[in-house]
């Protein structure tokens, strides 16, 4: 695997949770920060459910992307959502984005992924290009609906 992406351990709780907080204050996801290490923590200790990949140096990290798993029948075995991508603002439009998913998709190919799933806000056009770009296409026959707790 490149590099560029590792995945994220406990001992990486110190250097993920302020990313993912970056993120939410970005995105304006109103979840404190009890909340916040709850969602995260499990998926550094290994939780089959999930998994969080770092972003750039181990040590001084620029983002991390976060993947959730389940099982699909409609695509035949394991699937994976990105539930969330982020690299901090300054550090975008270098391409950092692209070696990512190139980096990652294979191993989770190899893994037995069959399918990878995100949401694209419609305020967000670099990142739907970056993703066409990488080959994920629209599904014109879905509209995501969801129930929340």
């Amino acid at each position: 695997m490149s590099q560029l992406v590792h995945l994220a351990t406990p001992q990486d709780a110190a250097r993920v949770l302020p990313l993912v907080a970056r993120f939410h204050e970005s995105q304006s996801i109103p979840l404190d920060e009890a909340a916040r290490d709850g969602a995260v923590l499990p998926l550094l200790d290994g939780n089959p459910l999930g998994a969080i990949w770092l972003i750039g140096p181990r040590q001084a990290p620029v983002g991390y992307i976060a993947l959730s798993f389940g099982w699909s029948i409609e695509h035949g075995g394991m699937e994976g959502r990105i539930d969330q991508f982020y690299i901090r603002e300054k550090i975008r439009g270098r391409g950092m984005g692209s070696e990512t998913l190139s980096a990652l998709v294979p191993q989770l190919r190899d893994a037995g992924l069959v399918a990878l799933h995100l949401d694209v806000t419609q305020k967000s056009e670099a990142a739907a290009r970056l993703f066409k770009r990488m080959g994920f296409r629209l599904r014109d026959d879905l509209n995501r609906m969801s129930w929340t707790a």
